[in-house]
Order: C-alpha cells, then structure tokens, then sequence
C-alpha cells in the first residue's frame, strides 16, 4: 500500500525531492513524514494518570496578575463562579508582573472569598515562594485538607533572572525546608513546580522543555530528600510545568512525552506507582500584539492540545496579554474555551484520544528521547544549576531560539495577522489599565548570606516581536509603495497580491497601477509574469527610477534575468522564502 501510494506521489512531484518538500522537522530536528502507519501499540506509561473528578477531565485553572489585591479578589470569585475549578496567584510586590501581595494580610485580601477547601489555590511568587507559600499555609491553617498547589520553583526564578540575591543553593534549601515542613500540615498540598517553561518562553524546542522540566524535578526531589521526605514523597509532591501553544499535534506528543520521561525517571530513582502532575500553561511567545482577536485561536488550539494530551490543570491566559492586563471580557474569553473544549467538544471523554495514532506515537517517542537525552546532558555538568551557571542551557536554547526566528523571518512558520494577512486598520482592543504603582509594597527582605550567582539568563521572546516593530515603524513614518503593474490582471494579479500582503506586514501603505502612473511613493514594486518582465521589466525600471522613484523592486525570483534588471535599476527581489524582515526594514528605512 505504501509503495503505491510513494509511486503516487513521485508523480504528482514530477521528480521534486521527496524530503524537502513533504517532510518537515520538529526544532529538535526530527523528520516528520507526511503519512505514518497506525502505531502497533500506545505507549502504556503516557497513561499513568491521577484519578480525576468525575465530568471534570481536567482542572480549568485561572491566573490572576491585577497589582490590586482586591481586584485580584473580585476576578477570581467572577472565574469560579463562571466555572473555573482553582486559581493561580502571581504575585509581585512592586504590582509589575502581579498581584502586589508582600505579607499574609495581603494575599488574604487576593484571596478573600475564595474557600481554600474546595478551589484549589496555587502561586507563582518567584523569589518570593518559600515566604509566599508560609503564607497561604498561614491562611489555610484550619483547613489542612486544603488542596493547594504552593508551586516553589526557584530554579526558574534564577533562569529568568540571570542572578540570584545570595546563593541560588540557598534558595533551594529554604524552598525544600519550608515544603518538607508544609507537607506534614497539608498531605494534599503539591510543594514544588518542576517547570521547563522558562525553555520553552525564551524560544528553546520542545525536547529543551521537556529536559528542563525533568532535571527541575530531579533536583528539587534531591532537595526534598535532604530536607526529610521520603524520596516517594519528594517526586510526588511535584509538578511538571509545560507550555501549549498554537502546534496541537506537537502539545499532545509533548504532554505524553512528559509523562514517559517521568515515568522513566522516577523508576531509575526507585520510586513507582507516582504518576506525573502537569500543569499546562499557554505559551506567551506565540502571542502577538496586533490582531490580538487571532490570539483568541492560537489559544484554542493550545487548549485542545493541553487538554488531548493529557495535561491535569490547563491555565488559558487572555487574548491580550501581549498588550496588557486583561479586562473582565477577555477573562471570560479565556475561561470559557476551556469550558467549551470541555463540556461541548468533549475532550475528556476518552481518556488518551491520540493513543495509537502512528504520527503522535513517533513524535510522542521523538520528543521523549530528545528530553532525555537534554536531562542527561544537563546531569552530566552537575545538574541544572551548574548547566545553568555555565551558560550551557542558555546556548542551546539560543541556537533553538534563533533557528526558530529565521524560519519565521523567512516566513516558513507564519503567524495570522502579524506576517501573514496583516490587518492595517484594525481597531485597539482595551486592557485594564491599572497603575502598578497605586498598589506597590516593600519586597520582604529575603537575602541569605554568600555571593550572588549570575548565569546566562532565559529572557522570554515573542515570535511576532520583530514584525510588530516594523509596522509600528512604517505606519509612524507613514511608509508607502506603489505597485507598478504590468500586464492584464491574469499575468500580474498573484505577485501583486503576494507583494501587496508582505509590504502591509511592515506597515507600508500600497497604492498600484500601471507602471507609467506612478503616483510619487518613494518605493515602487513591478509586478507581472516572467515572461512580461524579459520584454518590459528593465524599461519600466529605468523609466520609475527616472521619475523619482528612490527604489524599484521586483515580486518575483529573477532568474538569468538578474544581471539585465539590475542593470535597468532593480534594486531587490521579493519572492517566497527570503528574509522577509531585512526587506521590511529597507522598505520603512529613512531613504524610503
């Protein structure tokens, strides 16, 4: 069957190579075939699940970051009263990057109304997280069945950061003291977040995620152990924190990839029967600033991925959280996808839904391995802190990073409405527009003695970051071309097009018409078949440059034609595949 179906498809190629253009590859360099046999058996550890609630296949969690405690109240109850099933508090005292809470009184007041007994509450308090998990165990005191989630993760912190106030080790051993103590008072308490998002945020594949979040979770169980708790207990008591984002296929596979490292890792510690916990956030680099309502669908298919792979709390954050805060409105866009892929889609009905299927068992194992093979990469230097000190993390991710930005520079990867289908006169969408600095408070003191570390830090990237900058400067200088068209419209319709699309990316504003009526724009872009440009294109060149045109392009590849139309003044070829943003930049340039 398969020998039949490649005949097919050499014959539809008509001699094109097979690999380059039908099979592609993960950033972890993995081919991914166009079309796989059904798998001859699921991988059974990808299934080691924790019981759920019933009609609750997985727990919509929300996360608030208002400066304003009180607010932070109010968006909670409004989310659970919506049907949500826990919350997540980040918390920063400065109000920046969270709730301003700096004392117990304070994330009381985040918390007020919320009851710690049936949502679950869980942090993300950076530095902050072993004061900010006493705390909540302050607060939920009388409670100990609470079901809190106190997310430590200091590693992350230091990554993110680059630096550590005192001793990174030290962070690590009050973060593992105050869970070993945590544990005794709350036995349903998760006590630290094994995350790999900081990775993934700062542009690393998803094999780098996965190995982060596994030698995350390898040290802080040596961490726990040291402080009292049983090794079982010290793997049981975590989270693996993953990222979703828009690639539905590649978040299921990276789900159960988690999943079967876990499994693998736990069984060479001794410790059996411990599921994995993932707590599945969608992924901020693939949101972007303008047409911020695509970012709606981005994290659908972020959601449906998280849910389908398995993940046990999904967190969607807003559609605009590129720009800012959200509002009430986008809160509830965020909290009702969920609710939609859940109660009307039905994803939790069968547990494993791609089990089986031959492309997310190959890629399912794909990723696995290459986690692995990054965990023991990292354990070979010592551990994650000492990769992370010795910059080795921060330059495998980079080069993850930067041959990610190349395919979206060249468009290989597009994004909707930022360097595909730009939209030039979309309206803004609001934000809450609190001001940080109403609700800041003192940043408790917490500088245990020793040096300060530093190491190559994981700064967050968004993909659509360098497009958006372009067009914000096009649009400031009021960039314009015009497409200068030749031929009927059946010879010149799809390169304008194409050429018309891609200078609206940058922010340029495009007028055409036939080449002789050049309206004055200092850019002017030819447009038509290849056979119009061997007979006319070098003429219409000279005539716009002789007109006062500063520029004339080209949409198309030139081919043998090349020395003749720079000669006739073309100035560049635009076509598919080129870097897309140094042509943006020349076209919004001063000159122009």
């Amino acid at each position: 069957m398969r020998e039949r179906w490649l005949a097919l498809v050499d014959k539809t190629l008509k001699g094109a190579d097979f690999d380059k253009r039908l099979v592609t590859r993960t950033a972890d360099g993995e081919a991914l075939q166009p079309l796989y046999p059904p798998a001859e058996a699921a991988n059974p550890a990808v299934r080691l699940r924790r019981a759920r609630e019933p009609g609750r296949p997985w727990d919509v969690r929300v996360r608030t970051r208002t400066p304003d405690p009180a607010q932070a109240s109010r968006e909670l109850l409004a989310d659970l009263e919506g049907g949500a099933a826990s919350v997540l508090v980040a918390i920063d005292p400065a109000g920046e990057a969270g709730v301003a809470v700096a004392s117990a009184n304070d994330l009381r007041r985040a918390l007020k109304g919320v009851l710690l007994d049936l949502a679950p509450v869980g942090l993300d308090a950076g530095v902050l997280g072993p004061q900010a998990a006493d705390w909540l165990g302050e607060l939920a005191a009388p409670i100990p069945d609470a079901p809190l989630a106190f997310h430590m993760d200091p590693i992350s912190a230091f990554a993110l950061a680059g630096s550590s106030p005192g001793p990174i080790e030290s962070h690590l051993v009050s973060a593992a003291t105050v869970g070993a103590r945590l544990a005794e008072r709350f036995p349903r308490a998760s006590l630290m977040l094994a995350s790999g998002r900081v990775a993934h945020e700062a542009g690393g594949s998803e094999g780098q995620e996965l190995g982060v979040a596994a030698a995350a979770a390898l040290a802080y169980a040596r961490a726990l152990e040291r402080a009292g708790l049983p090794l079982e207990q010290a793997f049981s008591r975590q989270v693996l924190g993953l990222s979703a984002d828009a690639d539905s296929f590649v978040v299921i596979a990276k789900m159960r990839a988690a999943r079967a490292i876990w499994a693998r890792l736990t069984a060479a510690c001794g410790v059996t029967g411990t599921p994995a916990v993932i707590e599945a956030r969608s992924s901020a680099r693939m949101l972007a600033r303008v047409d911020p309502w695509v970012n709606m669908l981005r994290l659908t298919a972020a959601g449906f991925g998280a849910a389908a792979g398995g993940a046990d709390a999904v967190v969607l954050d807003a559609f605009t959280d590129a720009i800012g805060r959200p509002t009430a409105f986008a809160r509830r866009q965020a909290r009702n996808t969920q609710l939609v892929l859940m109660e009307e889609a039905h994803l939790g009905r069968v547990d494993d839904p791609a089990g089986g299927s031959g492309v997310v068992e190959a890629l399912t194992d794909s990723l696995a391995r290459a986690g692995w093979a990054f965990l023991q990469a990292i354990e070979a230097q010592g551990g994650l802190l000492r990769a992370l000190e010795s910059g080795s993390v921060a330059a495998e991710v980079g080069r993850a990073r930067s041959a990610r930005q190349a395919e979206y520079a060249r468009r290989k990867a597009g994004l909707i409405g930022v360097s595909e289908f730009p939209n030039l006169s979309e309206a803004p969408v609001a934000v809450d527009d609190a001001d940080p600095g109403a609700f800041a408070r003192p940043s408790p003191p917490r500088v245990p003695p020793g040096p300060s570390p530093a190491c190559t830090p994981l700064t967050p990237v968004r993909w659509a970051q360098p497009f958006e900058a372009l067009r914000e400067r096009g649009l400031a200088a009021g960039a314009r071309a015009y497409l200068a068209l030749l031929g009927p419209a059946a010879e010149h319709a799809a390169r304008a097009g194409f050429a018309r699309n891609l200078l609206a990316v940058g922010g340029v504003r495009t007028t055409e018409g036939e080449a002789g009526a050049w309206d004055g724009a200092p850019l002017a872009v030819l447009c038509g078949s290849d056979e119009r440009y061997a007979a006319e294109a070098a003429q219409a060149a000279r005539r716009l440059k002789g007109a006062g045109a500063t520029e004339v392009w080209l949409a198309g590849r030139p081919g043998e034609l090349e020395p003749a139309l720079q000669e006739g003044g073309v100035d560049r070829f635009i076509y598919a595949g080129m870097d897309v943003t140094a042509a943006l930049d020349a076209a919004v340039g001063a000159d122009l």
